[in-house]
């Protein structure tokens, strides 16, 4: 049977065009096995669509949701008071089993209201995590968190850890996913009070595969499949990381400039850096998944195009196909 996943039309700087694009490509490639629901205005919504091959129009439903959240609004409110927005129709379409899934380049902050508000947690989460993805030497790591949860207790980072283990496994195909805690040293007993609670918590926790403290320098080196820190250290990891994929070839082009290199070299040096830049690329993951819902809810850039769109639906359906949540909700009994 096809999956069903449900995407936020109006979710994102250029909806609801690249979304209906995005929509398309990803049910080219997944073609006779997922259908796509897009929540938002229908008579913004349908036109698009009904310009599209009639193919893929076969496999895409619209849903009337009139109302929109904008970028801008306040996330509790939006959800509370526009039960008739893309957002809010969506997740009720998930909570209520019509679709095995929703994605949105929308508000983060009502995407994630909704989550918790709507589709619910699931039995034992306290903290739903949202994961950053990290390219490595070996392929890449995820971290969690990376913002969703600022002031965390030991416990969480166990909660973590376990959820980006099953992720890890199951969508990134890491075997006997490995774990790490984020901190200032390598070393037992290094760390604030949180770092020292959480390194003996993560120590004792059954079935994780905990490697010990990894330093910032260790993450790209693949010291560790997961690795799990407070929201407030992960967000400016996350950020930081964004920042390298577009200040790296200026640095890089002003030191060919510098050393008046032919353009046939710069253009050799481009080519690499490119392939490299690719992989700090959002485009790539799509988005993210908040881990610890009753559901499969993904979130994207605000800034997505069709391609990234695509990439978001499709990180979903993989999600879907291959339990994630089911099995998050195993782990933590």
């Amino acid at each position: 049977m096809p999956t069903r996943i449900a995407v936020d039309a109006m979710g994102g700087d250029n909806a609801p065009d690249v979304v209906v694009e995005g929509a398309a490509l990803a049910i080219s490639e997944r073609a006779g096995d997922m259908n796509v629901v897009l929540t938002g205005p229908q008579e913004r919504v349908a036109p698009l669509v009904a310009a599209l091959d009639p193919e893929i129009q076969a496999a895409i439903t619209v849903v009337d949701a009139p109302d929109i959240i904008g970028m801008e609004e306040s996330p509790s409110s939006a959800i509370k008071n526009k039960k008739q927005s893309s957002i809010h129709i969506g997740m009720g379409m998930c909570k209520a089993g019509h679709v095995d899934g929703f994605v949105s380049a929308g508000n983060t902050g009502a995407v994630m209201a909704g989550a918790l508000f709507i589709v619910g947690r699931l039995p034992g989460v306290s903290r739903p995590s949202v994961i950053g993805y990290f390219p490595t030497l070996k392929g890449a790591a995820i971290v969690l968190d990376v913002g969703t949860n600022v002031g965390c207790k030991p416990e969480h980072l166990v909660q973590f850890a376990r959820m980006g283990a099953v992720y890890s496994e199951r969508v990134m195909g890491a075997e006997n996913a490995t774990v790490g805690l984020l901190n200032v040293g390598e070393e037992p007993g290094k760390g604030d009070e949180l770092a020292k609670s959480a390194y003996e918590a993560l120590s004792a926790a059954e079935g994780l595969n905990f490697v010990g403290n990894i330093e910032g320098r260790d993450i790209m080196n693949h010291a560790a499949d997961v690795i799990v820190c407070d929201g407030f250290v992960g967000n400016i990891l996350l950020k930081f990381g964004e920042s390298v994929s577009s200040v790296l070839p200026k640095m890089i082009g002003a030191e060919m400039m510098k050393l008046k290199m032919p353009a046939e070299e710069q253009a050799v040096v481009a080519k690499a850096l490119n392939g490299v830049k690719a992989r700090f690329d959002y485009k790539e993951f799509g988005g993210a998944p908040l881990l610890g819902v009753d559901g499969t809810v993904f979130i994207g850039h605000g800034g997505s195009d069709g391609y990234a769109i695509k990439n978001l639906i499709l990180a979903a359906d993989k999600m879907v196909r291959e339990r994630v949540s089911e099995t998050i909700a195993e782990a933590l009994k």
